[in-house]
C-alpha cells in the first residue's frame, strides 16, 4: 500500500514543522517553496522564545501556548535555543500599575514569574534602565531562526520528505469535482514549469496564506502586518528584555549572538512582496529601545529590517489575536483536498504542526498519533548533509 503524499507551500517554521510532523506518521511529504528554507516572515524574527508573558493579560489562549511550548522546544531542539531567561520592567507609573493585571495573568496561564527588586535587575543586567521601578524574571529565551527550522527540517529529511527550494507554486491543480490535487510549479533555477500531485496539499504560507488559497477560490481571514526591527551591534543583555505593560512598539529587547535587536512596530501593507522600512520607525526603535537600555542610543545599527504578521481573527494590528488557526477548506469552502495553517508564534511552530497534521490525518483516514512532543530533533547542519 503506498503511502498518502502530502504537498506543504511554505518552507518556513510552520512548514517545516509540518513536515517533521507527517513524516513521522508515514507520509510521504514534499515541501516546496520559492526560495530557500526560511526565506519569508520565518527568517526575519527577532527570535525572541515567548514565555506567553506579553500575552498574559489579554490573549491567554496565546499566552498559554507559548509557555507549554517554550518549555517543549528546549528539550526537543536544544541545540537552536538560548535558555537565557527575561525580564520584564517598568519605567514609568504606567508600567507599574499593569504590572497588577501582569501577575494575574501569568498566574492564570501558569506562566512562572519571580519579582526582583530593582537593585537586583541591575545587578543582573547593568546596562538596563538605572530609573526602573519594578522587575519580573520570566522563562524567556532566544532561537536561532534558521537552525531551529534547519533542524526541523533535518529531521524531516531524515524520515524521507523532500525539499525543493526555489520551487514557487504559480497555481493549485483542481480536478472536475473542485478538489485540489496538486500544485503547478516553477523551477526557478532552471525557468521550467511543471505538475506536482498529491493526496493534500498544506499551505503554510504564513502572511500570504490568503494568496495561496485563493488559488483554489478559497478564503483564509488573514491580516499580513509588518513590523520594523533594528539591530545594533552590541550585546548589551544575556536576557530578553520586555517593557512591563500592553503590547505596544519596540519594547522588547532580545539579544543575538554579539547584537541585540529592538522590535517592533506595526503597520499594514498592500503589497506583500515588497515591505519598505520606514525610517520613522526605525528611529522610533530607538527612541524606544533607548528607554529599556539607553546605552544603544550611542550603538552602531548592525542592521534595519521588518518581518511580516499573518495575524487571523478580529482587531487590527496588535489587538488580533496571536493565537494560530488550520483551516480545512472543504468545511469553510467547499473546497476539498486542500488545508491552510496560519496565526501564531514562532514559539508555538510544533504545536500548530501537530493541528495541522491531525487535520491531515483525519482528512485522509490516517490514524496514527502525533509523537513530536518526545522526538529529539536531530542537528540542523545534518539538513544539508543528507541526500534529499
Amino acid at each position: 500500500m503506498s503511502k498518502p503524499h502530502a504537498i506543504i507551500v511554505g518552507a518556513g517554521f510552520t512548514g517545516t514543522a509540518t513536515a517533521h510532523d507527517l513524516a513521522l506518521r508515514g507520509f510521504d511529504v514534499t515541501v516546496i517553496d520559492r526560495g530557500d528554507i526560511c526565506n519569508g516572515t520565518s527568517g526575519r524574527t527577532h527570535g525572541l522564545l515567548h514565555c506567553g508573558g506579553r500575552y498574559a493579560v489579554k490573549d491567554q489562549e496565546s499566552a498559554i501556548e507559548c509557555i507549554d511550548e517554550n518549555m517543549l522546544l528546549r528539550k526537543i531542539v536544544p541545540q537552536a535555543i538560548e535558555p537565557n531567561g527575561g525580564l520584564f520592567i517598568a519605567l514609568n507609573e504606567s508600567d507599574l500599575q499593569y504590572g497588577e493585571v501582569f501577575i494575574e495573568g501569568c498566574e492564570a496561564c501558569h506562566i512562572p514569574i519571580e519579582e526582583i527588586t530593582p537593585q537586583k535587575a541591575l545587578q543582573l543586567e547593568p546596562n538596563l534602565n538605572p530609573g526602573m521601578l519594578a522587575a519580573f524574571l520570566v522563562p524567556d529565551g532566544t532561537f536561532d531562526p534558521l537552525r531551529l527550522a534547519l533542524s526541523f527540517a533535518a529531521t524531516a529529511k531524515k524520515n524521507g520528505a523532500k525539499f525543493r527550494i526555489y520551487t514557487e507554486a504559480k497555481s493549485l491543480i483542481l480536478d472536475g469535482k473542485g478538489t485540489v490535487v496538486g500544485v503547478d510549479i516553477l523551477d526557478r533555477a532552471s525557468n521550467k514549469q511543471s505538475e506536482l500531485r498529491g493526496d493534500i496539499v498544506v499551505n503554510a504560507t504564513g502572511a500570504w496564506a490568503g494568496e495561496i488559497a485563493e488559488m483554489a477560490g478559497a478564503d483564509v481571514p488573514v491580516k499580513p502586518t509588518p513590523g520594523v526591527m533594528v539591530a545594533y551591534e552590541q550585546r548589551f543583555v544575556q536576557r530578553a528584555i520586555n517593557r512591563l505593560n500592553k503590547p505596544g512598539d519596540g519594547d522588547i529587547v532580545v539579544p543575538q549572538r554579539r547584537m541585540v535587536i529592538v522590535g517592533t512596530s506595526s503597520f499594514e501593507v498592500s503589497d506583500l512582496d515588497y515591505v519598505p522600512v520606514f525610517e520613522d520607525h526605525v528611529k522610533l526603535m530607538l527612541e524606544r529601545g533607548a528607554e529599556l537600555i539607553p546605552g544603544i542610543r550611542n550603538a552602531k545599527v548592525r542592521g534595519k529590517y521588518m518581518a511580516t504578521r499573518p495575524l487571523i481573527g478580529g482587531g487590527m494590528g496588535r489587538s488580533s489575536a496571536r493565537t494560530f488557526k488550520c483551516y480545512d477548506h472543504k468545511e469553510t469552502d467547499n473546497v476539498d483536498g486542500l488545508v491552510t495553517i496560519t496565526g501564531g508564534k514562532a514559539t508555538t511552530l510544533r504545536a500548530m504542526a501537530e493541528k495541522t497534521a491531525d487535520v491531515v490525518c483525519e482528512k485522509l483516514g490516517v490514524n496514527t498519533p502525533c509523537t513530536t512532543k518526545d522526538v529529539q530533533l536531530i542537528s540542523y547542519r545534518q539538513y544539508y548533509s543528507q541526500p534529499n
